[in-house]
């Protein structure tokens, strides 16, 4: 039995260390700087792998994991199906439970109560900006977010011919370093098709 530590911010200017300090105490750690909106992340993809029966996957916080909550549910899932169990530090310890079946229980209802408070919660921030933004849009003063790139911007430009050549937009993201959604907003705004299409 192992407790493999997971830790995870958001972009590669945030630093890692705080959660790293938490997790001093695992056997093998394994970090990703990249959001949690997506559970595409070599890191955590690695660390699924590496799992074996018994071991307790350790995070700081359960949004470290994941964002949303269908993504939580099938990590857990995953975690679940290797025959590991899930460590929240910022959630009670279960340790003075002697019966694993019972710690185990309890620690998934406090996880999907966690889960669904989380959710709510960023439930109500989208609310609370959508309703924000249209106050701000009837009184004139909303200017919406500022475009990242201009038309004739040189690497969008570049990224345009390699679509219309037929590059996939994954292969121009690789290639240009230009998020695939980010391009697909700017391709669609443009009107950028390909030279079959």
């Amino acid at each position: 039995m192992s407790r493999i530590g997971y830790a995870r911010v958001s972009s590669k200017e945030q630093n890692l260390d705080r959660q790293i300090r938490a997790l001093e105490g695992v056997s093998k750690l394994f970090s990703d700087k990249a959001s949690g909106q997506s559970t595409e992340r070599a890191q955590l993809h690695a660390m699924l792998d590496y799992l074996r029966e018994g071991d307790i996957v350790v995070v700081t916080e359960l949004d470290r994991l994941g964002r949303n909550n269908k993504d939580l549910t099938d990590l857990m899932n995953q975690i679940q199906q290797k025959g590991a169990t899930l460590e929240v530090l910022n959630l009670p310890s279960m340790t003075g439970i002697e019966d694993e079946n019972l710690r185990r229980l309890i620690n998934n209802l406090m996880i999907e109560l966690y889960k669904y408070q989380a959710e709510s919660e960023r439930k109500r921030i989208k609310e609370r900006q959508a309703q924000g933004i249209a106050i701000a849009k009837q009184q004139g003063r909303y200017k919406g977010r500022k475009r990242k790139y201009t038309e004739d911007d040189e690497g969008l430009q570049h990224a345009f011919k390699l679509y219309e050549q037929g590059l996939t937009e994954k292969a121009i993201e690789r290639r240009t370093g230009i998020n695939r959604t980010t391009f697909r907003i700017y391709r669609q705004k443009y009107g950028i098709k390909r030279k079959t299409d």
